[in-house]
């Protein structure tokens, strides 16, 4: 299980790309599709057209990090937008912890008394 704090930003691409693309590929897409700067020290994660793959682009400050995952079987239970046109979900650390691990996030709902103020 991936742990987080609780102040990280985590935006993820609700459309799938290419996961052909590395550090170069991803910074673009990161500026021109989600209009995010990647030096703002934000989580940036992406899935492939059949949700077995995921990819997380990193700037720590000195360096881009670049975390991948492949699922052996099964699929990620990746969020859906319900706005047309909207290509990014912003997420908790907490949420991308349970997306990683496998937990689908539709119907799901934080308690009250596990909800942070960002």
């Amino acid at each position: 299980m991936l742990s987080f704090t609780g102040g990280l930003k985590v935006f993820v691409a609700l459309e799938p790309v290419d996961l052909r693309k590395s550090f170069s590929g991803l910074e673009g897409l990161v500026s021109e599709r989600l209009g995010e700067d990647l030096r703002q020290g934000a989580l940036f994660v992406f899935t492939n057209r059949r949700h077995t793959r995921l990819k997380i682009l990193y700037w720590d400050g000195t360096g881009l990090w670049l975390a991948i995952k492949r699922l052996e079987q099964g699929t990620f239970s990746w969020p859906k937008s319900i706005e047309p046109g909207r290509v990014k979900l912003k997420l908790t650390p907490e949420a991308l912890a349970m997306l990683t691990d496998g937990i689908d996030l539709r119907g799901a709902k934080l308690r009250p008394w596990y909800e942070r103020e960002n």
